[in-house]
């Protein structure tokens, strides 16, 4: 008797095995049956959420903290329409997902049938690449592209949308090691006379700054990075997801720039007179006014992805290429400048404008955030939802170690942070991993709860509860006569009890000398999940802020005296 074919769904999931993958977050339903029963007889585990964006994130959080491809699994129609918001994020953020996607039959595509959704379109320019598929025999090349696409050059996530009798039909193609992906190149070394150029132009800085971002995460130059801050003798900025690329406790490192950045981050910023970009996309969140930025410095951008290049400023050099690879051959090149005077100037500013934060008037979530560093000491890995709670995350959670730091930038993805945290937890079982979200982005995906407490994951959760939308409140009161509309979280549910409904151990924080006795308490526990309210005071701002469209040299310190006109044109 002849052995019975392999199926579509059944060669899926074996390609997936071939990957490394560990495992597949994702949710079932009618289309997709044809995959997830294949996974029953896989190595790969798969980890059922309770929604479809709730698994991209995850596969986004293993993704980020381990380099590798996060996947997730999806229906069709609605199941796949659920994961856009993932897969911006994820794009924004050039993280390396994969999306399997459950499709209705061939013949009925194009008819409106139940739970059909066209969702290669929809999601066409939140994708890095996509693929439907249409012939079983295509599987193991498009699912060996679709990693390969992922994970190499900028990386990003990829779609593939599966119809059912594909998945559920023969497959009777082999496996293969090569690729044909002829208009598909990845840059590597920067030119000799680009980095001849830049090489010139660092040793003969007075003033030079490092700003390094996401890219020089990925491409894992953390320490190229650190040994060019350290022979050039320059000071070091990030974005905020750069945070990590350099230990943040290093003499050299100013914390973060930009809108929410330090103090002295910014005003090193506006003083430098050669500003080096490792991969770092010059976002509007670090420029502020555009024609107001760094003016009389010259600018450099290393970048893997050449569509960068211009595209917000215009550099003095261009180095298209590898990040570590292209600060590794730059620090063989440059000579060490006299930069001790401008090294004592930053270290002027640290003094005069440190962090600060009351410490009267009740719990802040400054000394929350403060003590839950003292506690780590920079060697947990966080993730974060996004608002005030993330800015003060970044500000005064000092990250000490790459793929440490795991935050939603360019989406600004509410409902990112708890389910990231679970992903990354799944891909590093013996680190400490806390979530930090505030009150209104946690509610967004908090039905994962039962996703971390089925699996006893010891990931921690910390919830700054003040009762508000805070940074949207933030602005209304800054720019909109402080008319508050629609940022009251009226009807939060008591967050303690609702972890208790899950299984889930709850602690709560209400004065700050409880915080270290129960953020220890949490830290400790290992036996499942843990949740920690803290219940901050509602009406607290982040500062420094440099208001939207405003220059970098226009940051705010601290609360305004004179009404601030509205931001135009920008959020």
């Amino acid at each position: 008797m002849d052995p019975k074919p392999v199926t579509g769904g059944e060669k899926l999931v074996q390609c997936l095995e071939r990957e490394g993958v560990e495992y597949v977050f994702g949710l079932s339903g009618g289309a997709a049956i044809p995959i997830f029963d294949a996974l029953v007889d896989s190595k790969v585990k798969l980890v059922l959420t309770r929604h479809e964006q709730g698994a991209t994130h995850m596969a986004d959080g293993y993704a980020r903290s381990t380099g590798k491809a996060g996947v997730a699994l999806v229906t069709s129609g609605p199941g796949a329409t659920n994961t856009v918001t993932g897969l911006l994020t994820a794009h924004m953020d050039s993280s390396p997902i994969v999306v399997i996607c459950g499709q209705q039959t061939l013949p009925q595509l194009g008819k409106d049938s139940f739970q059909e959704a066209d969702v290669t379109g929809i999601t066409y320019s939140v994708v890095k690449h996509s693929y439907l598929v249409k012939d079983a025999d295509d599987i193991p090349r498009v699912m060996q592209e679709a990693f390969h696409l992922a994970t190499t050059g900028r990386p990003g996530p990829v779609l593939i949308d599966v119809p059912k009798d594909v998945s559920q039909g023969p497959c009777t193609a082999s496996f293969s090691d090569e690729l044909d992906l002829p208009g598909y190149t990845v840059p590597a070394r920067g030119s000799a006379e680009s980095l001849q150029e830049t090489a010139r132009l660092l040793s003969a800085a007075e003033r030079p700054l490092l700003y390094v971002g996401h890219g020089a995460i990925l491409s894992g130059a953390s320490k190229a990075v650190t040994t060019l801050a350290e022979k050039l003798r320059a000071p070091v900025v990030t974005t905020l997801l750069g945070k990590g690329a350099m230990d943040e406790t290093h003499p050299l490192h100013l914390g973060m720039m930009g809108m929410h950045g330090t103090a002295y981050a910014n005003k090193a910023v506006v003083d430098c007179d050669l500003i080096l970009s490792i991969g770092g996309r010059w976002d509007d969140r670090i420029t502020g006014r555009v024609s107001e930025f760094c003016t009389d410095a010259v600018k450099i951008h290393i970048d893997i992805d050449a569509a960068e290049f211009n595209k917000v400023i215009q550099p003095d050099v261009a180095i298209l290429g590898d990040a570590r690879l292209v600060v590794e051959d730059l620090t063989s090149q440059i000579e060490m400048a006299d930069t001790a005077p401008w090294l004592a100037q930053c270290e002027r500013w640290r003094r005069q404008y440190p962090l600060r934060y009351p410490k009267q008037g009740g719990l802040r979530p400054q000394h929350v955030l403060h003590r839950l560093d003292a506690l780590t000491q920079g060697e947990a890995i966080l993730t974060t939802d996004v608002g005030q709670h993330q800015m003060w995350a970044a500000q005064f959670c000092r990250t000490r170690s790459a793929r440490h730091w795991i935050s939603s930038g360019g989406a600004g993805t509410m409902g990112f942070g708890f389910p990231a945290a679970i992903g990354a937890q799944f891909a590093n079982p013996d680190s400490k991993v806390w979530a930090i979200v505030g009150d209104g982005g946690f509610q967004m995906t908090q039905a994962e709860l039962a996703t971390a407490q089925i699996h006893k994951l010891p990931v921690k959760c910390l919830i700054i509860n003040n009762n508000f939308l805070g940074m949207v409140r933030q602005w209304q009161e800054m720019f909109f006569d402080n008319r508050l509309s629609g940022v009251e979280l009226e009807g939060n549910p008591d967050f303690v009890k609702l972890a208790q409904a899950f299984g889930v151990k709850g602690l709560r924080i209400r004065r700050p000398a409880d915080a270290d006795r129960i953020l220890r308490e949490a830290h400790e526990y290992d036996e499942g999940p843990c949740v920690v309210v803290a219940e901050v005071v509602k009406e607290d701002n982040v500062f420094p802020m440099i208001p939207a469209g405003a220059a970098v040299s226009e940051m705010l310190t601290e609360p305004p005296r004179h009404k601030l006109a509205k931001p135009e044109g920008s959020t």
